[in-house]
């Protein structure tokens, strides 16, 4: 869900999913915890979704056998929030099963000045806006939730306009596409197991001259090389609980996930000019008093709501100030056989 084409922030943002065009003996949806079931179909309240902001909500498929084409999943977006087109909110979602490999899910939290580089958002509130001129460290990862390791790695970043890295991996080539700054990275000695993820540190700077408090879009994308060789650069860690959760949730329909950087434009306080000294008749010169510093008042802009975009990229949004126009993309999904369907012959 894309919030960033007004001021206005998008109220009781809803996700309804109708499961019945999908084929039982192919594919099944996991509702997800907290969403209301009737029938075949089950609707998530996720919550307010702040103007200026991007969220991902995902739906979590599996196969029960067979490839091949599994039927449709038709999937609603509303807010409470007026919409004036609410034509477009509605999409059907071609679904397909295919024979087993990797698959990679990139993942990657918006940038603010004091995120834990950790693989996950857990328990961290209240974070705070980059202020221009000083940088901030990019937590993000590539996951393996297909049933086949993945041999090898190349990911890529690009960064909004006004902001630059400051740290990069080593087998990293940085370059400007379209006048972005992007990295291109590869890792071929990385071996990714089924359930475990890949990071490495990147730290970015934001502009000393940026006026926005919102720089968007960022990206992480991945994929696998299908060979290994040589020693890995960094080494891929297994996914905790909470993580699997963080990854499966996202959009992995093309192994691309979008960021924003939040940055602070709090107002300095001008600091207090020093008088000059003006002469006595004695001579002496009268103690002028010290330049008082002024202090920023801290704090980023809050990310209200929780993910909204879905799985396969069922779920962008534009909303304009005084409404809410929602709009649903259409994207084929694929979805792996997982090791326990896997039979002779599939």
């Amino acid at each position: 869900m894309d919030n960033t084409g007004g001021a206005a922030d998008a109220k009781d943002v809803r996700v309804t999913v109708e499961t019945k065009g999908l084929k039982p003996r192919k594919v099944g949806v996991v509702v997800p915890e907290g969403c209301e079931v009737d029938g075949t179909r089950f609707s998530c309240l996720l919550g307010d979704l702040a103007a200026g902001t991007t969220e991902d909500f995902g739906i979590p498929l599996f196969s029960t056998g067979g490839k091949g084409a599994a039927g449709t999943l038709t999937v609603s977006i509303s807010a409470a929030t007026g919409d004036p087109d609410p034509e477009n909110n509605t999409v059907e979602h071609d679904i397909t099963v295919t024979a087993p490999g990797y698959d990679l899910t990139t993942w990657v939290q918006d940038v603010y000045a004091d995120v834990q580089v950790d693989g996950d958002e857990a328990g961290e509130s209240g974070l705070k806006a980059v202020k221009p001129g000083e940088t901030a460290p990019l937590d993000w990862a590539v996951y393996n939730d297909g049933s086949r390791r993945a041999t090898g790695i190349a990911y890529g970043i690009t960064l909004p306009a006004g902001v630059t890295f400051a740290e990069l991996p080593e087998g990293c080539v940085e370059q400007d596409l379209g006048g972005l700054p992007t990295a291109y990275c590869e890792d071929g000695g990385a071996v990714l197991k089924p359930g475990d993820y890949y990071t490495a540190g990147v730290r970015v700077k934001v502009g000393a001259d940026v006026t926005e408090s919102v720089l968007r879009p960022g990206f992480v994308f991945a994929s696998g090389l299908d060979a290994a060789s040589g020693a890995p650069e960094e080494e891929p860690r297994v996914a905790s609980s909470t993580q699997r959760r963080t990854f499966t949730e996202t959009d992995d329909g093309d192994n691309t996930a979008q960021f924003d950087v939040f940055v602070d434009q709090t107002t300095q306080p001008t600091p207090t000019p020093t008088p000059t000294a003006e002469p006595t008749p004695t001579g002496g010169a009268t103690a002028s008093p010290a330049p008082t510093e002024g202090g920023g008042a801290g704090g980023g802009l809050p990310v209200t709501g929780v993910q909204v975009g879905l799985i396969g990229g069922v779920g962008g949004a534009i909303l304009l100030a005084g409404g809410a126009l929602l709009v649903l993309s259409r994207r084929r999904k694929v979805v792996l056989v997982t090791p326990a369907d896997e039979r002779t012959g599939d």
